[in-house]
């Protein structure tokens, strides 16, 4: 997938928050920590966003949250799991087909070197 400077930026800033940290904390630590990174980058973003799901012409609040959607383009998926699994590059695919977002990043901070977790998705 051909990189770009927006994402390239948004995984810096990931990069930081697991510099800084380390791996093996819980997911909502990172998000967190990601948050206060992207506020002092000036990075407009937005923390558990609601996705309702539209059936059949009706939105319905099914309760489902994304991580973090960063500047209305780009949707993150944040793991901190042993182990990457099918079932996660499905529900950020999912995520990203009912928002209508079309990039996508799956991060699993539980990695040693968090560059190493980072999975890329375009629609």
């Amino acid at each position: 997938m051909q990189r770009d400077s927006f994402t390239e930026k948004i995984i810096g800033c990931v990069i930081e928050v697991h510099r800084e940290l380390g791996p093996g904390l819980l997911e909502s630590t990172y998000q967190q920590c990601l948050a206060h990174e992207f506020h002092l980058n000036g990075i407009s973003f937005k923390v558990e966003h609601p996705l309702p799901v539209n059936y059949k012409k009706v939105q319905l609040d099914c309760g489902y949250r994304v991580d973090m959607l960063v500047e209305n383009r780009l949707m993150l998926e944040l793991k901190c799991v042993e182990e990457i699994k099918d079932v996660h590059k499905a529900q950020l695919l999912t995520y990203m087909r009912l928002s209508g977002i079309d990039t996508g990043l799956l991060i699993n901070f539980y990695v040693k070197r968090v560059t190493n977790g980072i999975q890329r998705f375009k629609l």
